[in-house]
């Protein structure tokens, strides 16, 4: 059983209320937190602590009926099967034939990533933006490559990006200036206004960038439906890789393609690995369960894909996630 502690965080925790940048305890905090971070897992990143958060956002939170509050590791398969029973197949069909059932979809995101309390996902959603300004200006050159790709290989209209975050993509997207719509995917609705931010920022006009509160193991589109699928230190965290990749092959219209930069396991013997292999339990906790040692390469090259296409880079700023893979996944054709 487990025993759910309602915690508030100490006010060094808490940004400054008179609108400054980051004050020295809440940039210690931030900079803690962006150390173990779910999606960027920045574990060694060298960041830049200044920004300033935007407003929040006047959204409410998606309260589902899971009983499950714990900060848990449940297996999706097993929890899915205990909350939603028989019911799974039935919505299941439903979502992939186009008909969106929001309270299946709540239940599902929250069988998959339980619900967090409201002042840790603000605070990580802040950490993350505060914290990857020295991972995003390493990694510019490769995301650059990668988006160039998207642009030149595909008439892609509509991009569906899991994991959106605060959007540090979607200035990528903008420079095609072919009038491309993005949906941006992500557990934490906190990012949403980061996101939206960032979209503004890059140029997205409100028809060309849509938020959805979901995750990668159940994605809320029809089967067949987008030209693009793209994911940045993404699949380290999901509960279930196989699932989540069948759920991108599922949602990629015949001959689309799947863009990906992940963080992977280092290599055996190295010191990296080493370290990975100690502190992995840990970051599975702190860091919403971003596994440092996980291949995801392999799962990559699992999934059936028509074909699998990709390199190992190395970002030195963000040591114990600093080994990458960079590539493309093509769907098949009917």
């Amino acid at each position: 059983m487990s025993t759910v502690v309602d915690f508030k965080p100490p006010s060094a925790w808490r940004r400054p209320q008179d609108g400054s940048k980051c004050g020295f305890k809440h940039k210690a905090m931030v900079r803690f937190l962006a150390l173990t971070r779910r999606r960027l897992c920045v574990l060694g990143l060298h960041s830049t602590m200044d920004c300033t958060a935007p407003q929040s956002g006047s959204s409410g939170d998606l309260e589902g009926s899971s009983n499950c509050d714990c900060w848990c590791g449940c297996g999706r398969r097993q929890v899915l099967a205990s909350i939603l029973g028989t019911s799974l197949a039935t919505s299941e069909a439903g979502l992939h034939a186009g008909g969106l059932d929001d309270g299946y979809l709540v239940q599902t995101l929250r069988a998959v990533h339980p619900k967090r309390p409201d002042w840790y996902e603000e605070f990580y959603a802040q950490s993350i933006k505060c914290g990857m300004v020295a991972y995003e200006a390493e990694a510019a050159k490769y995301k650059e490559k990668l988006f160039e790709s998207l642009r030149q290989r595909s008439a892609a209209t509509t991009v569906l990006e899991l994991g959106v975050g605060t959007g540090p993509n979607l200035k990528y997207y903008a420079r095609s200036g072919s009038g491309m719509s993005v949906i941006g995917i992500d557990p934490n609705e906190k990012m949403e206004k980061y996101a939206r931010a960032a979209a503004a920022d890059a140029g997205l006009s409100n028809s060309q960038f849509k938020f959805i509160h979901a995750v990668g193991e159940q994605i809320p589109l029809a089967t067949s439906t987008v030209d693009s699928v793209i994911s940045t230190l993404v699949l380290c965290s999901v509960k279930d890789l196989n699932s989540t990749l069948q759920e991108v092959k599922r949602v990629l219209k015949p001959g689309a393609t799947f863009y990906f930069l992940e963080h992977v396991a280092a290599q055996e013997g190295s010191s990296v690995r080493f370290w990975q292999n100690v502190l992995d339990p840990v970051q599975q906790f702190v860091a919403d369960g971003c596994h440092l040692t996980r291949d995801t390469l392999s799962g990559i090259q699992s999934a059936s894909f028509a074909s699998v296409a990709a390199d190992r880079i190395n970002i030195s700023s963000a040591f114990l996630i600093s080994p990458h893979v960079i590539g493309t996944a093509q769907s098949s054709r009917l």
